[in-house]
């Protein structure tokens, strides 16, 4: 299976997951581990889904501030639960991970609301993630307002 295959499939997972947990009131292990068992999901795919899943929860705070900021026209409670969800996990990707070039995280958090989200998801997820890229400061400053809310 090629390399991309396994992280959209990774991130797909990841996004379902965050959906759930978002959701419902379901434990985060019990969520992960169902969803991973159900696919037959491999190693790297595993880890993956883990580091984004786990990622998201723990920087959602910093997180939701920066997607307020690029979307100040809708709250972001009041966004579906996916749209939010990709987002979050797009903006994890751009913030924190950062092995992952900007163009490909952009893409597939297109693809991932053209197959989960409505019409418009796909269009609005794009121009939010695009205006953000082009703001790397702000980027940076998730990253150290999340290292410095870990250390307190």
């Amino acid at each position: 299976m090629p390399i991309t295959d396994y992280r959209h499939l990774a991130r797909s997972l990841a996004l379902q997951i965050l959906y759930e947990l978002d959701s419902t009131k379901h434990s985060r292990d019990e969520v992960v581990s169902t969803r991973l068992e159900a696919e037959g999901a491999r190693l790297e795919t595993r880890q993956l889904v883990t580091r984004l899943v786990d990622g998201v929860l723990q920087h959602r705070e910093a997180l939701d501030t920066l997607i307020r900021r690029y979307t100040p026209e809708r709250s972001l409670e009041l966004l579906a639960v996916v749209d939010r969800n990709i987002l979050r996990m797009a903006v994890y990707e751009l913030a924190f991970e950062r092995e992952t070039p900007v163009k490909v995280v952009i893409n597939e958090a297109v693809e991932l609301a053209k197959m989960y989200g409505a019409e418009a998801t796909a269009r609005f997820v794009n121009g939010v993630l695009g205006s953000l890229a082009t703001h790397e400061p702000d980027l940076a400053a998730v990253l150290l307002n999340s290292a410095e809310r870990d250390n307190q």
